[in-house]
């Protein structure tokens, strides 16, 4: 019996980045499907979090972020550009935002295809690995879209023509995880539990194996 699951994810999230590869190769490997429920990242969605919360939490996310990286051997760095335009010092969100919501409303069209966790597998390391300049410019994402076998074209057209409906998903998405006893990412709900962080990827499949996952 195939097992299912939703992961969480956000694309300014390091540690989304770290997990959505992991999972990946789970769902490939053993009988189990993953829907992937894109989230707007914390910056965007409340803001005020970022000027509440201890000073010391982004410097501790920047250098536990890379020590996880070094520990997985997975190349890091901070995206250029930056998903989400924001003053690193200040803090400060910038009004306009041309490339947080195109990307999010491009992975939930994925999503809607039934192959969300692939397209994000594949975009992920284009904005956090550090070997790409530019990964909203050029074919880069149109590549990442063949690679996870789809049109990008489709999803780009898509994605602008559909955004309010696109946009209400994500929403929804955030509520779900809500709902079911969490708030950031990644996280991997599997039957109504959440398993949260990079570093619970391993006892996530634990679970499931309890639950009888097999391989494929």
């Amino acid at each position: 019996m195939t097992l299912k699951a939703d992961l969480f994810f956000s694309f300014r999230s390091p540690y989304s980045y770290l997990a959505v590869g992991r999972y990946r190769a789970m769902a490939e490997e053993y009988d189990l499907d993953i829907t992937l429920r894109t989230v707007l990242p914390i910056a965007i969605r409340d803001p005020d979090i970022l000027f509440t919360g201890n000073p010391a939490a982004p410097r501790y996310i920047v250098m536990d972020s890379m020590r996880s990286a070094a520990f997985l051997g997975m190349p890091i760095a901070w995206p250029r550009p930056d998903p989400v335009v924001q003053n690193l010092m200040t803090r400060e969100i910038a009004e306009e935002q041309p490339h947080i919501h195109r990307i999010c409303r491009l992975g939930q069209t994925a999503t809607r295809r039934g192959k969300g966790l692939a397209f994000a597998a594949e975009v992920a390391p284009l904005i956090w690995s550090g070997e790409v300049v530019g990964w909203n410019e050029g074919d880069h994402l149109a590549g990442a879209a063949s690679r996870a076998g789809l049109e990008f074209a489709e999803l780009e057209t898509e994605a602008e023509n559909d955004a309010e409906a696109l946009d209400a998903e994500i929403a929804a998405n955030q509520e779900a995880l809500e709902k079911a006893g969490h708030w950031g990412v990644p996280t991997l709900i599997f039957e109504g539990e959440p398993f949260f962080g990079q570093d619970r990827v391993d006892m996530a499949k634990w679970r499931m194996k309890q639950k009888g996952l097999t391989k494929r």
